[in-house]
């Protein structure tokens, strides 16, 4: 699959019966809504963990030299926390845009955490079977490739740092994305 996704995602998902959605962020989602929302709401999703396994041609590095940026791999029984905004159907035509680098809108359960309840929403997810996709490694060696990369929308590292304080602002732990910033801190020293 091309790693540009976003006439997939206009014609697998037309939205505009809809009055509003909710999208779950897990990646830069979380710490820039550079988009309208009705509001927002720290959530999680259920049989996914966040790993840095999806190239970033676009915007934290470039088609010669890409960045590592976060998707969701399918883990029976993870949970995975971010943030959740409502928003009206007109926002996809950013955010396909924002997010057309391999990744793919899929609905999903979003579950409140500070509050009772759940609703449906969407979150975008790049698998294996697209050309931008990375795959795994070590966190020593993720961290390694993203210190050296850069794009369009700044530093690689940027991207991690700023997740890792989000996720701590929404008190959340996630093993992975925190191994990696210990390795990508020990290497900036």
């Amino acid at each position: 699959m091309s790693h540009n996704t976003i006439e997939l995602n206009k014609q697998r998902q037309p939205l505009d019966h809809l009055e509003s959605v909710w999208l779950f962020g897990y990646g830069s989602l979380i710490y820039k809504a550079d988009f309208p929302y009705l509001q927002r709401k720290p959530a999680c999703i259920w049989g996914w963990q966040r790993r840095f396994w999806q190239g970033s041609h676009d915007h934290r590095g470039t088609p010669e030299a890409p960045g590592r940026v976060a998707t969701l791999v399918e883990v029976p029984g993870a949970r995975c926390a971010g943030m959740a905004y409502e928003v009206t159907p007109e926002v996809f035509d950013h955010l396909d845009h924002r997010e057309k680098n391999g990744y793919l809108r899929v609905f999903t359960e979003l579950e409140w955490l500070d509050a009772e309840g759940n609703a449906e929403g969407l979150v975008y997810m790049a698998s294996a079977d697209n050309e931008a996709y990375l795959g795994p490694a070590s966190e020593a060696d993720i961290a390694t490739h993203i210190a050296r990369s850069e794009g369009p929308s700044g530093p690689n590292s940027e991207y991690l740092l700023k997740l890792a304080e989000a996720l701590r602002e929404l008190d959340e732990h996630d093993d992975h994305v925190f191994a990696i910033e210990r390795e990508l801190l020990k290497q900036l020293e």
